[in-house]
């Protein structure tokens, strides 16, 4: 059975359906990569698309280790790689020869602090703090993601050296690693079944989510720009 529709909904109906196609073939020929951007809004994803590996070793331990926390290490570096490959499109592999960076973990301060006692005078809430230092590095280039980055643009004329053709300028030094601290605590409470064990769990994902916020594009500020 036909259904007669009006002339001017059939023309808006293929007007409508022209620009959608038109813009498909448009964006298809552009190399569109499927993302939008709206009013400062994108549907890019937060990590640099040029990374596509890391390299994760095992985590050092430079802090006083003590029985409930020895070979935190270990536990720290699962929660980092476990983390990395649930939520950023970065593929974890165990060869640093075939991997674009590689992600160093130094642990270099393990606390435990009692914030409240009952009138036992036993542990009613305690907490267990962990600071660990991080350095990203790209393999590919050498240059240290997580190091501050350098003003870009030109010095002043007032502040640059005159010109002395008989002393070329020095080569640039290799850039120095300059670690970034992250300290997280997690707490514990003994009256409900609570120990030193399920802190260390919960400080060791903390400390990984941060991590992987850490490793999006903006791991630090934009460069300021020079006058």
């Amino acid at each position: 059975m036909n259904h007669w529709l009006p002339t001017g909904c059939t023309t808006r109906r293929a007007a409508i359906g022209g620009l959608i196609a038109g813009g498909l073939s448009v964006l298809s020929g552009c190399g569109w990569d499927g993302n939008f951007t709206f009013l400062g809004y994108t549907t890019k994803p937060n990590f640099d698309e040029n990374i596509k590996s890391v390299y994760v070793p095992i985590f050092k331990n430079k802090s006083f280790q003590t029985t409930p926390f020895r070979g935190m290490e270990y536990e720290l570096t699962r929660a980092v790689i476990r983390e990395v490959e649930s939520r950023a499109p970065i593929k974890v592999i165990s060869d640093p020869a075939r991997a674009d960076t590689e992600l160093l973990g130094t642990i270099v301060s393990l606390n435990k602090n009692i914030l409240n006692r009952n009138q036992f005078n036993e542990v009613r809430e305690g907490e267990v703090a962990v600071g660990v230092e991080l350095v990203w590095r790209d393999l590919r280039s050498g240059v240290i993601l997580s190091n501050p980055r350098k003003p870009k643009g030109v010095l002043p004329s007032a502040d640059l050296p005159p010109f002395d053709p008989d002393n070329p300028p020095l080569a640039e030094a290799l850039e120095r690693p300059i670690p970034i601290t992250v300290v997280f605590s997690g707490r514990y409470l003994p009256e409900l079944g609570e120990s030193n064990a399920s802190a260390q769990t919960r400080v060791c994902d903390r400390l990984a989510k941060q991590v992987v916020n850490m490793i999006e594009k903006d791991w630090q500020m934009p460069p300021r720009n020079c006058p």
